[in-house]
This record gives C-alpha cells, structure tokens and sequence, in this order.
C-alpha cells in the first residue's frame, strides 16, 4: 500500500483543514463550537509546536490521506493529553489506517509519559465511535479540559 507516516509540516496545514472540514460536513458534524470553525484548524503545524504534542500525518504517493495527534489540552490534568484531529479522506477509511494512526498515538502518549487519552467527538461519527471503543476508550458523562469545542456532545477516555 506504500504508505507513509511521518510528523507534521508546515506546508500540510491547507490540506490537512481541507480534510478535516471536508469531514466533519460529510457527515453533518458541522456544528459551532466544533473543530470546523476553530482557527486552530488552519494552523496545525503551529499547534502542535506545543511540549508534549505530536501529530502524525498519513501520506501515500505524495498524496495526503489524513492524520492525527496527541494533545496537552488546556484544563485536563498533566497525565492526561487529548486524541485530537483524527480524519481521514474517504478513500482512506476501511483500510486500516485508523487504527495504524491510533496506534501510534497510544505509543507516542506513552513515550510522553501520559497515563490517559480522553478524545471529544459526536454521535454523527458513527465508525470513529467504534474504532475507539475497539481501542478500549469509555464513554464518560461530560467533557473534561477545555479544548473550546462546546459543540462535541461525546467524551471517552482510556488508560495507557
């Protein structure tokens, strides 16, 4: 499949918002408060500057299929980061990719010295819900931190 995944650059930024966007109003998920209206979302190499943070992004033929990453989110205590900007074009679902781009998430927070992942998502994405709960993320009864994405109506967590 000649895949590659390599960390965040600079020049991913434009392609990597496309597909978040592009994502979220695939499946109706374009709600305020969410990460498709956040300014953050055209500035993710910028972002992940930020100490304890990585971003992972999925590229094929010089084609970038999508990406994910770790997070210090602001509010959630310092053995806890955020599972954050995980999308994924179309034609990259089903693959494996998933779970390739989870995997190495899992084993970057634990480099980082993290004990937990908690992520923020809704109900619209459906095949995410249950990737993560293959992953033995939980569902909790309402956000921690303060990521600002109000708009994200699901909360999970998991123990490294």
């Amino acid at each position: 499949m000649n895949i590659l995944v390599r960390n965040i650059q600079q020049s991913d930024n434009p392609f990597l918002a496309k597909i978040v966007r592009d994502t979220l109003a695939e499946f109706g998920a374009n709600h305020p408060n969410t990460v498709y209206f956040d300014p953050r979302t055209d500035h993710l190499f910028e972002t992940f500057e930020t100490i304890r943070s990585t971003y992972f992004v999925i590229e094929q033929n010089g084609v970038i299929l999508g990406g994910a990453g770790i997070y210090p989110t602001e509010g959630l205590p310092s053995d806890i980061c955020e599972l954050v900007k995980m999308y994924l074009l179309p034609t990259a679902r089903g693959l494996g990719i998933g779970r390739m781009l989870i995997e190495k998430c899992i084993a970057s927070a634990k480099e980082l010295k993290y004990n937990k992942i908690y992520l923020e998502t809704m109900p619209e994405l459906k095949d995410a819900l249950k990737m993560y709960a293959k992953f033995g993320f939980e569902y909790l009864n309402g956000p921690m931190g303060n990521s600002g994405h109000t708009g994200c109506s699901m909360w999970m967590i998991r123990r490294l």
